[in-house]
């Protein structure tokens, strides 16, 4: 009796109090009732209350309330599990409840009444769902769980039928629950789910809603209390009102598990009938980050670039505000990038999608999203994860089949002082994905687009490498003018920049420019100039012209290591134990440039070649140029002309014993040579046609 008398009064209270601050201290209470309660009507009556109570209801309510009262059915579900386990520890609560698991079940179920609507309902039946099966419990028998999994569908798909077209809480709390228990839900109940009315509810919930990322608003808020500290730099501190702001924004049951939150959204995608809804979705998303880059682009924090933060930084924001803030940002990219994915994929699926008149515009869309984002992906890198890769490059790959509107999208990204190098890193950020993007394109782009977009972007930064602010766009730069010289039909173009280009290359070797950096773009020049480049055609002393500069560098070289600083060092380096020195690298370079030649320069060539590995004086460098040396010729990278070529020098002109022993092989040893024809090292020539040796 004492208990239902304590019932009664928690039941009381619900009606008469006015807030939901004031009823939530009776919370645990009902938790409590709810855990030890043994008659089912009392179960389904308090249960039934939770979710009408005019204290609990009849005032706006926000996700954290709507959380709280999940949270309810789901410990409640827990301590009823937990009791009828010997092997665990009971919840702290007065007795066992005189009622079986399954009884106790549909008891509470009931309580899911017409009193209130269905998007409430879902609370309960996913708290229930979730305590008894969440993080692998297994804690109901099969048919029930699959009755209340089949309840939860049919309670969800019920409310987005009832929903408003100006979807508040109903909405968000749809989105909430159906993210928390989605997992748990078999394929043929998630196939209940009306996806068309999901999709849209799940997308502006998450990225525009108040109870998610608000649109991207809440970035310029934090621009209010960045602060000058002393020492000229910025502050931003914990106690401040907007990190407040921030923090709660970053628990807000959305925000917090956008991850999952994104997958489900994802899932839609891929399910939803009506093709228009996924163009929908990226406009979303679109106007997301639209908002999200310029709310940036106004704070004070954008004009720090990665390098200088230390600099200008102070000490608790570098160690806790700025990391927090950047989680959340990293967490919003990852979010749009696992949706966009799901967009592409549907995209190359969906016969409607991948039409002309759909196909390349999401594409566009896709690409200027990530534009948009490439403030936060910067920082981890262009290849921070599988699917940020495949997102970009099938966007290009899509946007590649239509010439005039891959031209038209760069020209809407194309640096906005095109030649200039902007101050503001948030300038510069955009500048490296324009290079980045284009560098893809050349094959597509007539060579005056070429010329006029992608090298007069890239040529400001190629004389830039020993600004440490710059490495990562100067890389990018060479990428884009490289590939802009290896088209075919940029012959001509070609043509008119390669002296500057080679100039610019070794001015900023090896000071700013890695030893592998420097190889792979004198190889890539060295290709475009020899055949079957059409350069070759019109210019065919060219590659000579350029071997030979690079073997004047290379014998005036410093044979002292390569120092490595920030500009000269990469992670492709790191492996290379051996420190060369910039006379070795170049002597490198021009080993690597030997497989592009014509036979008749590679005639002439490959003596000079070994003369200049047998100039170097460091033993274990010039070990290493002969092993290069070797490796060109003997692992397959020339072809049969070519490789005929230098096993006929390697073996009877003395090539053998002028790369290793530096000798040049004498008038009689070559003129022998000529008459007797090719033979191994050390054949004997000379030999009567009768002599039996």
């Amino acid at each position: 009796m004492a208990t239902e008398r304590s019932l009664a009064r928690l039941l009381r209270s619900l009606q008469s109090f006015t807030s939901f601050e004031d009823a939530a201290g009776l919370l645990p209470t009902a938790t409590s009732f709810l855990s030890v309660l043994g008659n089912p009507l009392n179960l389904t009556l308090l249960a039934s209350q939770l979710l009408s109570a005019p204290a609990l209801w009849n005032h706006p309510v926000d996700l954290h309330a709507c959380r709280k009262i999940l949270s309810i059915f789901n410990t409640a579900a827990i301590a009823i599990l937990q009791n009828d386990t010997t092997d665990e520890p009971r919840m702290p609560y007065d007795r066992k409840p005189s009622i079986d698991r399954e009884a106790w079940v549909k008891a509470v179920v009931q309580g899911a009444d017409d009193k209130s609507p269905r998007w409430r309902h879902m609370l309960l039946l996913g708290g229930v769902l979730l305590g008894f099966e969440g993080q692998n419990r297994q804690g109901l028998p099969r048919h029930i769980r699959t009755k209340l999994e089949g309840a939860l569908a049919t309670a969800a798909q019920l409310a987005l039928e009832e929903l408003r077209p100006d979807a508040g809480p109903d909405g968000h709390c749809i989105a909430m629950v159906l993210n928390y228990t989605f997992e748990l839900l078999s394929d043929y109940e998630r196939s209940k789910l009306n996806y068309d009315v999901l999709l849209p509810v799940l997308v502006r919930s998450a990225f525009l809603s108040a109870e998610g990322l608000e649109g991207g608003f809440f970035l310029g808020a934090i621009d209010e209390d960045v602060v000058e500290a002393p020492g000229k730099k910025f502050r931003w501190k914990v106690d401040s009102t907007t990190f407040g702001y921030f923090s709660n924004i970053s628990n807000r049951p959305l925000v917090s598990a956008l991850g999952p939150l994104s997958r489900l959204i994802s899932h839609s995608i891929e399910n939803v009938q009506n093709p228009r809804l996924v163009s929908q979705s990226v406009d979303y998303i679109a106007d997301f980050v639209r908002t999200l880059m310029v709310q940036w682009r106004q704070n004070k924090l954008s004009e720090i670039d990665l390098a200088e933060e230390k600099d200008f930084l102070d000490a608790e924001s570098l160690n806790t505000t700025i990391p927090a803030l950047w989680k959340v940002l990293r967490n919003c990219l990852y979010s749009v990038v696992i949706v966009l994915r799901a967009v592409l994929g549907r995209t190359i699926n969906d016969p409607a999608l991948a039409a002309h008149g759909s196909a390349p515009y999401l594409s566009m869309q896709s690409l200027h999203i990530l534009r948009n984002l490439y403030f936060i992906s910067s920082r981890t890198g262009q290849n921070g994860s599988s699917q940020q890769s495949f997102v970009f490059l099938a966007a290009v790959d899509i946007l590649s089949q239509y010439p005039d509107l891959a031209e038209n999208f760069l020209r809407s990204i194309k640096p906005s002082d095109i030649g200039q190098i902007p101050d503001h890193p948030v300038e510069r950020c955009l500048d490296l994905f324009f290079l980045n993007a284009a560098e893809h394109f050349p094959l597509v782009l007539s060579p005056e687009v070429n010329e006029e977009l992608l090298l007069s972007a890239a040529f400001p930064y190629l004389a830039a490498g020993a600004n440490s602010l710059l490495l990562e766009i100067f890389e990018a730069a060479h990428s884009v003018v490289l590939v802009v010289f290896a088209i075919p039909h940029n012959s001509e173009l070609a043509a008119r920049h390669l002296p500057f280009y080679i100039d610019n290359l070794f001015a900023v070797f090896p000071e700013n420019l890695s030893a592998r950096q420097f190889r792979l773009a004198f190889k890539t020049v060295i290709e475009v100039t020899a055949p079957p480049s059409p350069l070759a055609n019109s210019q065919p002393m060219l590659p000579s012209i350029l071997l030979e500069v690079v073997r004047d560098r290379a014998l005036e070289a410093s044979p002292a290591p390569i120092i490595p600083t920030a500009g000269n060092s990469s992670s492709a380096d790191t492996g290379n134990e051996l420190p060369l020195s910039a006379q070795a690298v170049l002597t490198l370079a021009l080993v690597d440039s030997l497989s592009f030649l014509r036979v008749d320069d590679l005639e002439d060539w490959l003596p000079l070649t070994a003369q200049t590995i047998n100039a170097i004086a460091d033993p274990n460098m010039r070990h290493a140029c002969i092993d290069r040396f070797w490796e060109a010729l003997s692992s397959g990278e020339m072809d049969v002309d070519r490789a005929h070529c230098s096993v006929n020098w390697w073996s009877t002109r003395g090539g053998r014993e002028l790369l290793l022993f530096g000798a040049e092989p004498t008038p009689a040893i070559a003129a022998d040579a000529e008459e007797s024809g090719p033979f191994m090292s050390g054949a004997v020539g000379g030999v009567a046609p009768e002599s039996k040796l």
